[in-house]
């Protein structure tokens, strides 16, 4: 009880709903709902039939691609005013954990195409939108993002790729490691250091390179656990000269750009988990359903049910989780930072118990191929990883709790 509230004024207040239609509704809309299942049809009939081949070749799902680009949801946060479908960050988090459900790899098409883009979103001058986002919203350009490197990736600010000033342009030397979806995607959002004597972490500028840039090319793709048809490589900068109109804010405000955007598309990660978590939930409560052992299923036996009944309450706090972090970062919330690194953390870690936990539900099965729990529980691994570990994530929580 508030102090110095008086027990009977609480008492006369009008909390309770006059009916049932003034009861606040803790749901989506019928919008997302209806887009919810626009999205699982597509990906359960388009996406599904080719997410296993997808990582055991650990190739680029196309046929994936070319059904998400078909209903405009391969980049659906773009704006109308580019092109783009003008999703909210609820609804994009919807279109990836729908996506992640059956394949971890495709989801990473919408997801990646935010992250490259969201610095431009958010400080990009009006003709770099017009030139680069209308390309990714059609369908005909993908967009990267480009901050760590082999020596620099939790200590973003330790970066060694240099950009120097000559004339009116730019000239890039360097790496960036761990990118996603690189050799796939036209633009890349690159930060670099312009003044190597200046302040650490205030000497970081971000550019937009493009992959016919001269001076610019692809490593070698990562031989990854998980994620496997989703290129991850190095990229690589050798005298890549760009134009000075490239430059994406202002000068040495390039790592504050980068922080910013990772605070609202770590967001889309957790979704992500979600749907990998959810898709393991599924496919382990229909294997408990049909399996037989001492003459019952074993969905009968209350050690299943436990478990079972402790992976949907966690997956459902992951996801309430999520939706409250998209909404704060569609609202644009001062604490969308606590929020965006505690829905990542949170989620990933629920993904991970929860496809190790589904794989112990189908018992040898579960270790093989011939279901999808073990896929899902290598991709599940990435998620506590990537922007960010779920370290540096309970970091940024304590940096706003404490400030």
């Amino acid at each position: 009880m508030p102090v110095g509230v008086p027990l009977g004024s609480v008492r006369s207040m009008s909390m309770a709903p006059r009916s049932l239609e003034d009861f606040p509704h803790f749901a989506l809309s019928d919008e997302h709902q209806d887009l919810r299942k626009v999205v699982r049809e597509v990906s359960e009939t388009k996406i599904a039939p080719h997410a296993a081949e997808a990582d055991e070749k650990a190739e680029f799902p196309q046929a994936s691609y070319d059904a998400l680009r078909a209903l405009d949801l391969h980049a659906p946060h773009i704006p109308e005013e580019y092109g783009g479908a003008g999703a909210d960050a609820v609804a994009v988090c919807i279109v990836i954990e729908e996506v992640a459900r059956v394949c971890a790899s495709s989801s990473l098409i919408p997801g990646v195409n935010k992250l490259g883009t969201v610095p431009l979103l958010l400080d990009a001058s009006p003709e770099q939108l017009q030139r680069y986002l209308p390309p990714v919203a059609s369908g005909e350009a993908m967009f990267s993002y480009a901050l760590s490197e082999r020596e620099a990736g939790s200590d973003t600010a330790g970066m060694a790729c240099q950009a120097v000033a000559d004339g009116d342009d730019w000239v890039l030397n360097g790496h960036k490691a761990w990118i996603t979806n690189a050799g796939v995607s036209q633009f890349y959002t690159v930060l670099a250091v312009t003044d190597p004597d200046g302040p650490r972490g205030g000497n970081v500028s971000a550019f937009v390179v493009e992959a016919s840039d001269e001076g610019f090319s692809v490593g070698a793709k990562e031989r990854k656990l998980g994620i496997k048809g989703s290129p991850t490589c190095e990229i690589y900068f050798d005298h890549c000269r760009i134009p000075g109109d490239r430059l994406v804010g202002q000068v040495g405000q390039g790592l504050k750009l980068a922080l910013r955007t990772l605070d609202h598309t770590r967001i889309t990660i957790g979704a992500q988990a979600v749907g990998i978590a959810q898709g393991a939930l599924d496919a382990a409560v229909t294997y408990v359903k049909e399996r037989h052992q001492f003459g019952k299923a074993i969905a009968e036996f209350q050690g299943v049910q436990f478990m079972l009944a402790d992976m949907a309450m966690q997956l459902e706090a992951a996801r309430q989780l999520v939706y409250v972090a998209a909404a704060r970062s569609e609202r644009g919330d001062r604490d969308v930072a606590f929020f965006g690194a505690a829905a990542k953390c949170f989620a990933s870690d629920v993904a991970m118990q929860i496809t190790t936990d589904a794989v112990q539900l189908l018992g040898g099965a579960g270790y093989t191929k011939d279901f999808p729990l073990e896929r899902m529980m290598r991709d599940a691994k990435i998620t506590q990883i990537y922007e960010g570990t779920n370290q540096i994530q309970r970091l940024v929580m304590a940096r706003q709790l404490l400030r």
